[in-house]
């Protein structure tokens, strides 16, 4: 498999791990494995629907953690006031680059970009955008 070809399969599964999230966000009740188990995933590449479930399972269990940071840098909105689809891609680009850093942070961001200038408002992408790189210089500044 060619690298390029994987980019776009790990783009696919956090498409639709941006949909699930969206999905747990705007339905607290709904349960993640339900919400996984309904989502129509034939025809998917063999591991973009598999990544994507871990990529959900993930921001999910560290939900708390990725509320604090976005509480803590987010000035003038809170973490419920911001657009669901705003806050999922952010919430992704967090648990993948910082998290877990399963990625490198500019792979997360950029790929969060790009989610949100597709599935969220006009205004979205440069939101997200801004969002995650005051996160990031802060947490850089005190690791340093």
């Amino acid at each position: 498999m060619n690298m390029s070809s994987k980019s776009q399969m790990r783009h696919r599964s956090r498409e639709i791990a941006l949909q699930l999230i969206y999905q747990l966000d705007v339905r607290p009740s709904a349960n993640i494995d339900e919400a996984i188990e309904l989502y129509p995933s034939e025809g998917e590449a063999d591991g973009v629907f598999d990544y994507a479930c871990e990529l959900v399972r993930g921001v999910m269990d560290n939900m708390e953690a990725i509320s604090d940071l976005l509480r803590e840098n987010i000035i003038g909105w809170r973490p419920e006031r911001m657009v669901a689809v705003d806050k999922v891609a952010i919430s992704l680009a967090l648990y993948e680059g910082v998290i877990s850093k399963k990625v490198p942070i500019a792979v997360s961001i950029s790929e969060a970009v790009e989610l949100a200038k597709v599935f969220g408002t006009e205004e979205s992408g440069r939101f997200v955008n801004g969002v995650l790189g005051r996160i990031v210089r802060k947490e850089e500044s005190l690791s340093n």
